[in-house]
């Protein structure tokens, strides 16, 4: 991933960073000379993101010994699926004097339930944490990064954003919706200098993806699932190409296809075999 070192001047803010994938893009990020924002419900993870970061800045050969001391880290304990969470974690950055120049919208959930026998509020969870929040959070910094004529935006979208899957189909709901309304946004800041990229992850080894070891094993043995660190360097070089999205995998661009065109009398027996075996949430 060719970019210049941004010597600690501007702010990348990571949702999501108290643990997996999160806290790889807190690492990449600093790496490359960004400070961090990190932004997360659970605070002592946020508190090992950062502590971790420090660390391995601070033992970096790639980063310049009178640039280290430099590093800032503005930790946010906030709950993301609260309608006020992206106004309080905005203003808290303003309070900061944060000048965010990279907004990676990288918190989820997943659940793997029909969505009749889901709770309402495991709904309205996954609602606001896939798409009210990170909007928000886009429309709340894109207007400074349009003045400033530089930014990036990381949207974390899904190979489920093509497929109606059984029991992650609010999953893929919600990632569609991310697609969507990144392709919109990105038209919408052509020649202004700030860039909108979708990742479309297939299975990613992090806990997020609820499978029993042995699967996960096997999984990773057939690449279907790839590792974190992966996922977020195909992630990261895209955006800071400016391209309009990144899909890791070969065998997820040759499934994607057969999402789309499979019946729903097939998929609706493979959720009637499934169902036993799907989680309560």
């Amino acid at each position: 991933m060719k970019k210049r070192f941004n010597d600690f001047r501007t702010y990348a803010l990571v949702t999501g960073a108290a643990s997996g994938m999160g806290r790889v893009y807190a690492e990449r990020l600093a790496a490359m000379g960004y400070n961090l924002v990190l932004v997360d419900i659970n605070a002592s993870g946020l508190e090992e993101t950062a502590r971790i970061v420090g660390e391995q800045v601070a033992a970096s050969d790639d980063v310049p010994a009178e640039r280290k001391s430099h590093l800032k880290i503005f930790q946010v304990v906030q709950d993301l699926s609260l309608k006020e969470a992206a106004a309080g974690v905005y203003e808290k950055t303003e309070a900061e004097g944060c000048e965010v120049e990279v907004l990676v919208n990288n918190a989820g959930l997943m659940y793997c339930q029909g969505i009749a026998e889901t709770s309402e509020k495991m709904l309205d969870r996954i609602m606001m944490v896939h798409m009210y929040t990170p909007l928000m959070l886009c429309r709340k910094y894109v207007g400074a990064m349009k003045e400033r004529g530089c930014g990036y935006i990381l949207n974390i979208s899904s190979l489920a954003a093509w497929m109606i899957w059984p029991g992650i189909g609010m999953y893929g709901i919600t990632k569609r919706f991310v697609r969507n309304y990144s392709r919109e946004l990105r038209i919408e800041c052509q020649k202004t200098g700030v860039s909108v990229t979708n990742a479309y992850f297939g299975a990613v080894d992090t806990p997020l993806v609820p499978l029993k070891d042995s699967l996960r094993r096997l999984a990773r043995g057939l690449t279907v699932m790839i590792r974190p660190e992966k996922a977020v360097d195909r992630a990261l070089k895209a955006t800071f190409k400016r391209r309009r999205g990144t899909m890791p995998g070969l065998l997820n661009k040759i499934f994607m296809p057969i999402c789309v065109i499979m019946p729903d009398c097939l998929l609706g027996w493979i959720y009637r075999k499934a169902k036993p075996y799907l989680m309560k949430v």
